[in-house]
């Protein structure tokens, strides 16, 4: 066996490993988890056993983190062991940690139908830029670094499609010690994420006389060379919901509304999958498709016609 190592010396190795491989986002990402959580807990060991990884994850539920931000802190905890164990500098054993019940299952945040109408038509009576975003996210459930990233050459008036391809995000870069942020227009989340959307009748008819005058380079939210970046126009949306007195809804909740709208709609859910850019139907089907009061009376209604 080569001389074992410090986790943070096998950190710094898989890092340098990592950065040839990875998008800039997906590096940036684990770079911030290994400073803020894993290098303080673990960097001075040479070994980490399932009873540090289980009281590690406590203590981050009783700071406060979010379940899901642990387990992904806990995968690249994973790759990085794994590395040092194939190199032979640590060991690897895979840990079964525990996390508590959630007893309380949180609810989808969306619009209603009669909030989701008023802001639309609130939007084709008081037009710009800017609140056309919040119309087209709405229309093509578009995640917000997309709708930022979005250029006038990206829809197709004439095949009636936008083409999203791009994301723009503001990643953390950590170099020599130093932290500092820098904003990067990348590909999107993942390759089921570079799709085509078709624009609804009332999208296509805005954008049209706008197709025909404007800079086919410049961003569609700022029509300028200069795009917006995702925590402004944050910031623009909730000004706007406030001004329009709607329900504090994140931004996000602008995506789920367009899901949730297409599953009423009786849309099958492996297009809506498809529309939305998962990389698998679960994740839809998790996220989206909840048997409603009135559904689940009807399978016991249908149940028993069977047995009469």
């Amino acid at each position: 066996m080569n001389q074992q190592k410090q986790i943070c010396e096998v950190i710094d190795l898989w890092k340098a490993d990592k950065k040839q491989y990875v998008k800039k986002s997906s590096y940036a990402a684990y770079l911030l988890l290994t400073e803020n959580h894993l290098l303080p807990a673990f960097g001075q060991k040479k070994e980490i056993e399932e009873t540090d990884v289980q009281a590690f994850v406590l203590q981050k539920l009783d700071s406060g983190l979010s379940q899901k931000t642990i387990k992904d802190i806990l995968i690249v905890l994973k790759m990085i062991l794994k590395f040092g164990a194939k190199k032979k500098w640590t060991t690897y054993t895979p840990f079964d940690v525990q996390f508590p019940t959630v007893r309380e299952s949180q609810s989808m945040e969306v619009l209603s139908r009669a909030d989701q109408k008023k802001i639309m038509n609130y939007i084709q009576e008081h037009f710009t830029f800017r609140n056309l975003g919040v119309y087209i996210c709405l229309s093509a459930g578009m995640r917000i670094g997309e709708v930022c990233a979005l250029t006038w050459e990206d829809i197709d008036t004439d095949s009636g499609i936008i083409n999203v391809r791009r994301t723009i995000q503001r990643i953390y870069v950590i170099e020599d010690g130093m932290r500092r942020t820098e904003l990067i227009l990348d590909t999107p989340k993942t390759k089921n994420s570079i799709r085509e959307i078709p624009l609804s009748k009332d999208l296509l008819r805005i954008l049209k006389p706008f197709k025909k005058i404007v800079n086919p380079s410049f961003f569609v939210l700022t029509n300028d060379a200069k795009p917006t970046e995702p925590r402004t126009y944050r910031s623009y949306y909730k000004n706007l919901m406030r001004d329009l007195k709607m329900p504090e809804l994140k931004f996000h909740g602008l995506r789920h509304s367009f899901a949730t709208r297409c599953i009423e709609s009786k849309c099958d859910y492996k297009t809506v999958s498809v529309l939305l850019g998962h990389s698998n139907i679960s994740t839809t089907l998790n996220l989206y498709v909840h048997p409603n009061m009135e559904q689940k009376k009807k399978a016991i209604e249908q149940m028993f016609k069977t047995l009469r």
